[in-house]
């Protein structure tokens, strides 16, 4: 039996769903006219369709002047992997870093502790890879995270008994290591992407590697993420997807789920929609998955044609957890505890995301000094390349040797 995706194609649970997506798919793409010098930038409006994209391209955060000197300098890459070509301004920042993303996917954490108390192993998928979506709510935030500073770390703890440690083990390509343990689970990732600028959007692929095992059977997951569509970088109001894949595998019994994310269509038709099975091992459907990655995900056992049970019904397994109202950067609760010194070790190393300058600088609204302390950082990290090199050495002191120490922080 193939993906959700063609199953879905002659029988199953989401067949009626997955021919009305077809219509709408990438039906709201259109290019932007009678700009003089933007011709074919590709503009979507995800609330609208093909007839409002010439309104569509004066929204957004830029500032025209700033929107026009920024293309000037990106279009140059169209087509490049920019994942760190690029120096960007602090307007489109968030007061986090890329390590403190990854730890995001902690705050759902229960659920694979639910994953390994579960004596079921299609079950133990459920849990499991509705863990896996619950961080797409974070991953709708369109203000771009810090790139780490080489040796840069992020420790998160005082959260469901987690011990979370993550570190930028290398600059470029730019690659992030992650662990967090607790009695239940452990995880591991090596984050790595690649992406593909296109003018006014950017393809990201992920290709490190993710996976959980859980403690009571050993039982070892296998994660592979689908890829993810930055749209509207410059012109319009920048916005997210994720069509494409999720699928994890137990690499133990040979047991999967195959998620889709459906791609958003003509006014948000099929938008954070995703669908899918966990199959056995037979690749045969046990557990049909369906929700949305910023609402909920819910669950049914079906037969072999991927139809419900009889006498059965979808059951909730994840559901996201208020919201503060009117956020600045659409922070969860549990977003703004990542930058609290509360959730950190007692014994905090001095190469913590929460400790950098520019980082802090933005969460307290100074943008000017924030950009300041940015290039900074950047250019003592780009001095440090130069010098390693010429005396041939291959690894670079830690983060907090390239910067003030400690106590000359704002903070004290």
């Amino acid at each position: 039996m193939g993906t959700p995706q063609k199953e879905n194609e002659s029988k199953g649970f989401f067949s009626a769903m997955s021919s009305r997506f077809s219509v709408f798919s990438n039906a709201m793409t259109r290019s932007v006219n009678g700009l003089l010098g933007y011709e074919g930038v590709e503009v979507i409006n995800p609330d609208g369709g093909k007839d409002d994209v010439d309104d569509e391209v004066q929204r957004g955060r830029w500032k025209p002047e700033e929107r026009d000197g920024y293309w000037k300098m990106m279009q140059n890459y169209i087509g490049a992997d920019v994942t760190s070509l690029v120096t960007l301004p602090v307007i489109i920042f968030e007061p986090m870093t890329m390590l403190q993303k990854m730890a995001e996917l902690m705050e759902y954490s229960h659920l694979l502790d639910q994953a390994d108390q579960s004596e079921d192993p299609y079950m133990q998928l459920v849990y499991a890879s509705s863990w896996a979506i619950s961080v797409y709510f974070a991953y709708q935030r369109t203000w771009k995270p810090f790139n780490p500073i080489l040796g840069e770390t992020y420790e998160l703890t005082n959260h469901n008994g987690i011990t979370f440690l993550a570190e930028q083990v290398s600059h470029h390509p730019p690659m992030s290591a992650g662990h967090a343990e607790n009695e239940h689970f452990t995880y591991d990732v090596t984050s790595k992407l690649k992406t593909k600028f296109l003018g006014n959007s950017v393809d990201v692929y992920p290709v490190g590697r993710t996976r959980v095992t859980l403690k009571k059977h050993g039982v070892v997951l296998d994660l592979v993420p689908p890829p993810t569509k930055v749209n509207n970088l410059i012109f319009g109001r920048t916005w997210i997807d994720s069509p494409g894949e999720m699928i994890m595998t137990n690499l133990t019994t040979g047991d999967k789920a195959v998620l889709y994310f459906q791609q958003c269509g003509w006014f948000g038709a099929g938008r954070y929609e995703v669908d899918g099975y966990v199959y056995n091992s037979s690749e045969e459907p046990k557990i049909l998955m369906t929700g949305k990655w910023n609402q909920s995900m819910n669950y049914q056992p079906c037969d072999s044609e991927g139809e419900p049970l009889p006498n059965t019904e979808l059951k909730e397994v994840w559901h996201i957890a208020d919201v503060p109202p009117n956020d600045k950067f659409q922070y969860t609760h549990f977003a703004h505890k990542l930058n609290s010194f509360d959730t950190a070790p007692r014994k905090l190393l001095a190469s913590d995301s929460r400790l950098r300058p520019d980082r802090y600088a933005l969460e307290m609204g100074d943008l000017s000094k924030s950009g300041t302390e940015k290039s900074s950082l950047e250019e003592r990290q780009r001095a440090e390349k130069r010098a390693r090199e010429e005396k041939g050495q291959k690894f670079a002191p830690r983060w907090f040797e390239l910067t003030e120490e400690v106590t000359s922080t704002p903070w004290g």
